[in-house]
């Protein structure tokens, strides 16, 4: 996604103000002053930072799940949010310092923000199962329904204020007028995944019963579609396609079980003209990965289930994957379009998420045994510095 940097006069610019005028005070100011400037300023923490302890007590109190991050998304190294049930927190300094942006009845399950003032998100009424497409233009501290009723998007996925993309199981949706009004756009039988790159360039994974997946591709907004890919599997369910540019990458799931996931996952550099299978993750508990041939890998990244993606550039690519059994969270990642790839160091954790802004600095919200985290990293995944952590429950 392009981020735009714009001027959100909310918490996050307020932080923003106050380090830049700690910063000043002590070039230019007499040392008492300096002093008391970086005293206003408290020094970076790991902690949750003494945000949302109500929140927290409450929960605690209830014996209800402790506050998790359910979504993460950063608009550089410095800027970013992360929201859970019933708020959601900020940063522009890296994670030295968070603020509370939101604290009310969504829960959020997904946050789309194209720049710093507009966002989107799917989010349900704490207690409650339906969920519904809100929207904010305030950077998040104030949010709208956009509809009367529960929307059927699993995912959004906007390109600016106006240009976005909503999309169920087997449905893809357009909209541009920021999410008021949604068109259908046409895509394959036994659809089970897309993404659109604009209106009229797309993928789709297709499952062809008893036969495997496959890769299909449209540049005319759905009215056609073309075979990009064929992946032979006997039981094929369920796969994710993610697209940015040229590259295009195909996650294929095998089977499940035992605590186990096999899966496939492949890379194109091309735009989907030709194809190289990446993992084949073969499992005791999940059968064989989707596919034949040779492939670089036979593990992913944490020799666990698959996360999600994050594409970045033209040849970047990061995969984030977990293993609960083992406890450990970790991300695979190529620089070359896939031709190269390379499973990074673990870390402790059940499961989690990533946002990366650049071929180098990330982030990764963390799920632990008793604590939900966020992690930043500024060499690409291969460590991870702890920015932010709230404490479970458990006694």
């Amino acid at each position: 996604m392009n981020w735009t940097k714009k001027i959100y006069q909310g918490p996050l610019a307020l932080l923003s103000a106050v380090l830049l005028a700690a910063s000043a005070w002590g070039l230019s100011a007499p040392p008492a002053q300096a002093a008391a400037a970086q005293a206003a300023v408290p020094a970076c923490s790991t902690g949750d930072h003494g945000l949302l302890k109500g929140l927290q007590a409450e929960h605690a109190a209830s014996g209800t799940a402790p506050l998790n991050f359910s979504d993460i998304q950063f608009l550089n190294a410095d800027t970013g949010r992360a929201a859970g049930n019933g708020f959601m927190i900020g940063t522009s300094d890296g994670g030295c310092h968070f603020q509370e942006i939101y604290k009310g009845q969504w829960s959020f399950r997904q946050i789309d923000f194209p720049d710093n003032v507009h966002g989107w998100a799917l989010a349900s009424v704490k207690g409650t199962a339906a969920a519904y497409l809100i929207a904010t233009a305030d950077g998040g501290s104030t949010w709208k329904r956009l509809t009367d009723t529960a929307t059927v998007f699993d995912r959004i996925d906007f390109k600016d204020n106006k240009q976005g993309f909503g999309y169920s199981l087997a449905s893809t949706y357009y909209t541009k007028d920021g999410g008021r009004t949604w068109r259908l756009i046409p895509t394959p039988a036994n659809t089970r995944s897309a993404e659109f790159t604009s209106a009229s360039s797309g993928y789709a994974v297709v499952v062809a019963p008893g036969a495997g997946y496959r890769i299909m591709k449209t540049s005319d907004g759905g009215a056609t579609w073309s075979l990009s890919l064929k992946s032979a599997f006997a039981y094929p369910e369920s796969g994710r396609v993610y697209a940015n540019g040229d590259q295009v990458y195909a996650l294929l799931y095998g089977g499940s079980g035992m605590s186990q996931t096999s899966y496939s996952l492949y890379a194109s550099s091309n735009k989907g003209k030709s194809w190289s299978r990446v993992i084949a993750q073969n499992t005791a508990g999940g059968g064989p990965a989707p596919g034949n041939g040779a492939a670089q890998l036979t593990t992913g990244p944490a020799s666990g289930k698959p996360g999600n993606m994050q594409l970045v550039g033209s040849s970047a690519a990061f995969l984030f994957g977990f293993s609960p059994a083992a406890e450990k969270v970790a991300v695979g990642r190529t620089y070359n379009g896939g031709k190269k790839w390379t499973n990074l160091p673990a870390i402790p954790g059940y499961d989690g998420l990533i946002s990366f802004t650049g071929v180098t600095e990330g982030w990764m919200a963390v799920r632990g045994q008793n604590a939900s985290s966020l992690y930043a990293t500024e060499d690409g995944g291969s460590t991870w510095k702890l920015k932010f952590a709230f404490k479970g429950t458990e006694q």
